[in-house]
Formats: structure tokens, sequence, C-alpha cells
């Protein structure tokens, strides 16, 4: 421990053994401080939140992830494919003028052509050119270049011609080939698709996000080797914006204690996160996985971001999360200074549009 606190003291970078080392400790305290000192000099006391929305198109998916409870065949009880004015419906409902982001997340719907998800946001963008278009993951790019016959780079250029602005993190669960076998990925974006999917994003001009799905049956190698390879990519194009690490969540809100990811765990993979992404500008406690009081713990374990209000997140409530489905922005400012931080009001890209001091 001692050498790793000698790296982050002199800006050094941590190796896969170093990360392992930290998954093995049972020095959350140390880990913490540790992170918490790289994320201060990045940030100082800063914690940046953003007023989006979620919002779903269809729950439809060809795949079949083993810890996906969100998707529905074609025709099975629940299925929904929404046309882009049911879309604006929903929108009005809950739109208000401080909005600055649609979050676009949904199944791999085969049933419909690529034309209907461009349709989708186009038609967005059209009523609402101010807010800023977040959608498609790297997985449903790949999906939509197979149904399409268009490359990577053809299916991106159409869709941020329509408006698309910045891509999600999705998709990446565990970028590793044994893992996505045996989660039955085995038809839904490689590793290496995933990655070059976004390398071509960057390539593109856009900044994007990247998350990682744990606590299944990953190995903590394989969670470092995860880090590792969206390191090597940050290295290479500077286009992720931050990382964003998800606890998988059980498949009911009833289940045990013993289904779910440890709080121990989650602040440690906050914590180590931060350590050996030295190249990414954000840590991202997703207050829908982890819970609202763990996200005000992961302020000093080495998270800069409080993720938005969402509105009404349905992925991770389909499979069993326990948190609000979205929270308002005078509880995000509450939540960021009862941890003894500075709650700053972002844009999509992390330019401050107000600091609540």
């Amino acid at each position: 421990m001692a050498e790793i606190a000698d790296k982050v003291e002199h800006g050094e970078r941590l190796t896969l053994e170093d990360g392992l080392f930290l998954y093995e400790s049972d020095d959350l305290p140390m880990i913490g401080h540790l992170a918490d000192r790289v994320n201060r000099r990045l940030n100082g006391k800063k914690v940046y939140f953003v007023q989006n929305m979620s919002l779903y198109f269809t729950n439809v998916c060809e795949e079949h992830c083993a810890f996906c409870h969100f998707r529905r065949d074609e025709g099975e009880d629940g299925a929904y494919t929404l046309t882009p004015d049911q879309m604006l419906e929903f929108v009005a409902k809950h739109y208000h003028p401080e909005m600055r982001e649609f979050h676009i997340s949904q199944g791999h719907n085969p049933h419909v052509p690529f034309d209907y998800y461009v349709d989708c946001i186009r038609t967005l963008k059209r009523h609402y050119p101010q807010v800023t278009i977040k959608a498609h993951t790297a997985a449903e790019i790949e999906f939509f270049s197979r149904i399409s016959g268009l490359s990577y780079k053809e299916v991106l250029q159409t869709l941020m011609e329509a408006g698309l602005e910045t891509l999600p993190g999705g998709g990446a669960e565990i970028l590793s080939d044994r893992y996505r076998k045996k989660m039955r990925l085995k038809d839904k974006a490689s590793t290496d698709e995933w990655l070059e999917v976004h390398r071509t994003a960057h390539q593109l001009g856009m900044k994007t996000h990247a998350t990682m799905l744990y606590g299944a049956i990953e190995t903590m190698e394989e969670r470092i080797q995860h880090m590792i390879q969206l390191r090597e990519l940050q290295d290479e194009t500077g286009g992720f914006m931050v990382f964003i690490p998800n606890s998988v969540q059980p498949a009911s809100v009833n289940a045990s204690i013993k289904r779910r990811v440890p709080a121990f765990d989650e602040l440690k993979t906050i914590a180590i996160s931060r350590l050996m992404l030295d190249n990414f500008p954000h840590i991202k406690a997703y207050f829908i996985n982890i819970g609202i009081k763990m996200t005000q713990l992961a302020f000093s374990f080495g998270a800069s971001d409080a993720h938005g209000t969402i509105i009404q997140e349905r992925i991770s409530h389909a499979a069993g999360a326990t948190s609000p489905e979205g929270v308002t922005k005078d509880e995000l400012i509450w939540l960021i200074k009862g941890a003894g931080r500075i709650p700053v009001e972002r844009d999509t890209f992390y330019n401050e549009l107000k600091v609540f001091e």
C-alpha cells in the first residue's frame, strides 16, 4: 500500500498488479483517502449534476442478457414500441425549461428499421433543439450497423445529422470475452466492437461515456482489465468524459441483502476506478444503483459526479433497484452539500452552468 500511495503522490500510473492488490486489501479508508486525493487534484471539492430525463422508446430486444429484466419479446405482455409522437406526449408531461439532456437507452428491437431510430432522434431534436440528445449505447450502434448494412461511422454520422450529440456508456458490462459468453452476450457487441464504436465516435469529434457493470460472475482481474482497456483507448483518443461503475441489481426489490453487491465493494470499486483511470476527468456515483446515502459517501471515495434528476429510470428498477426513480434539483444540491462538497449544475459536456457555494 505504501508503494501505491507513493505512486499516487507522484502521479504515476497504477498497474494491473496494483489494482488487484487494492481489491484484495481490506483497508478501505486508505483506498478511499488515496482516491479522494486524486479527485481533489482534478476537481477540488466540486461535484457535478445535470437536469436530465431518461427516455425509453422500446423494450423489445433481440438480446437475452442474463442480468436484464427490462427486455421483452415482441407480443409479450408489457412489450412496447412508442412512436415519436407518443414519446413527445410523455416528454411534454415532464419537461421544464431547465432540462438539459435526454438520455435514451432501450432494447435492440429488430422489428423496426434503422430509420425508426433516426426519426425518433430527429423528432425530439426538432421539438426540443436546446436539449442535448445522449442516446444509443455502443451495443446499439453495433446492432444498427447489422440491421442497416452501414458501417459504424455511417450509422453515427446519420444519427448525428438527426441530432445525436453523445453516446451513453452502456453495453460495456465487463469487457471480457469469457464474461460475455457466460452472461449470454454472444450476439451483443463484443469487447473489440464496443471499443471500436467509441473509437469511431471520438474520431468524429464526439465525447462519450463509459460504464462497467460489476458484481456478477466477473473476476477482480477482469474488472481491472476492463478499466485498463478504457484507459488505453482514452490515451489514444481523449474522448471519454466520465466513467460510471454500476453494481448489478437483483431480480426483485424484495431480494435479500445476500443478493446485492456489498456496500464495501461499491465504495472500493468507485475508489479503485478513480485511481486506475488517471486520464478520465470524472467518476460518477450512480445513485440509482448504489442508493442516495452511499452516493454521499462516494464523494469522499473519488466520485465527482452525481448524475442527474433522471425523472423515471426503468432499467435498473426493472431489475430490483430500491432507490428513487429520480430526484429533484433541490434534492441533488442537498445531497452534495450534505457530503461537504460544492454542487455544480452542468450540461452534458461538463460545462459549468451554476455553482452553489
